[in-house]
């Protein structure tokens, strides 16, 4: 454990005249990142599923409000194998947390994995699972592997491991509304030029109370008209390779525009990294606002870039937590 770890297992916020900076405390009551503590924990399911070939038939037969679940000991191997879809209301669950259960793993060892899951329908549920895909490393190669994905409203991930994944490990597509993506622990989703822990395209989603290491960007979106996310409470441990929190803008689309999404709200979040943490490369549509989080980097001019219509105000900077009340 580094000493920066350390000093964030001990205090992960500052006060300033009755103000809180950076993840803690927050509201949730489940601890940051899920695992031993989460509460919101299943023990059980209407499906009980322990091979590749009883989770596919589970899938197919659950129907809205039904549970599909995987004991917290089972591992799934889904290498060279197709794409589950999730039919919508259904929840897959195992028991990351409980009982220092790890939660059951589903992986692939496929380094060409175009996806491991989708939502088939709104209101999907991931919880309490571990899923591994099969390159957690930073070198470029030529094959794809994504996580779980969802072009569907209201989609939830919470209290899930999710990490080797070289393009992106939760991916909310265009037509995604709602979606929800809190307390996992998401890392080694690095591979230089992509290497995204959260990946956004048209929609929206709620990123909250994550412990993030290892990723290129943590939060990524492509800035096309009708994208937007909010991040709070999240934790960025130092170790990344491109900056932390991203919005791509016009010229990464080539659409001929400046825009770089239509909203941000980043607050109350903890950036561990000295590398830049907000990198909006466009113009947000309907404006951003970045306050109330701590920054350990000291430098105002590195932590956040933009070209307008980004409000910059009220953030804790560097080990001496001082408060910037930078406008921009």
């Amino acid at each position: 454990m580094t000493e920066r770890t350390a000093r964030w297992e001990q205090e992960v916020q500052v006060e300033e005249r009755g103000e809180t900076f950076g993840a803690e405390p927050q509201p949730t009551g489940n601890p940051i990142g899920g695992g031993e503590g989460y509460r919101d924990v299943l023990a059980g399911g209407d499906f009980v599923v322990r091979s590749l070939e009883a989770l596919r038939e589970a899938l197919r037969g659950a129907r809205a409000g039904q549970v599909v679940f995987v004991p917290g000991d089972a591992e799934i191997d889904m290498t060279d194998q197709p794409e589950l879809p999730i039919r919508g209301g259904v929840t897959l669950a195992s028991t990351r947390g409980r009982g220092g259960s790890e939660g059951a793993l589903i992986f692939s060892n496929a380094l060409d994995t175009p996806g491991m899951l989708a939502t088939a329908g709104d209101c999907v549920r991931i919880t309490g699972l571990r899923l591994r895909g099969p390159y957690p490393h930073r070198e470029r190669i030529g094959l794809s592997a994504n996580g779980v994905g969802t072009t569907h409203f209201g989609f939830e991930v919470d209290n899930c491991e999710v990490t080797g994944f070289s393009v992106a490990a939760i991916r909310v597509g265009q037509g995604a509304s709602r979606a929800y993506v809190h307390h996992n622990f998401i890392h080694h989703n690095q591979q230089n030029g992509l290497g995204y822990g959260v990946s956004l395209g048209a929609g929206d989603v709620l990123v909250e109370a994550n412990l993030f290491d290892w990723c290129r960007h943590h939060i990524a979106s492509s800035g096309s008209p009708g994208s937007g996310y909010e991040a709070r409470h999240n934790v960025c441990r130092p170790n990344a390779n491109g900056h932390l929190f991203d919005m791509h803008g016009g010229r990464d689309r080539g659409d001929g525009t400046d825009i770089a999404g239509d909203w941000m709200n980043i607050h109350h979040n903890t950036f561990m990294s000295e590398r830049l943490s907000v990198g909006i490369r466009g113009v947000p549509s309907q404006g951003a606002r970045i306050h109330h989080n701590w920054f350990y980097n000291p430098d105002p001019a590195n932590i956040v870039r933009t070209t307008g219509n980004t409000e910059v105000t009220r953030n804790a900077l560097g080990p001496e937590r001082n408060l910037s009340l930078r406008e921009g």
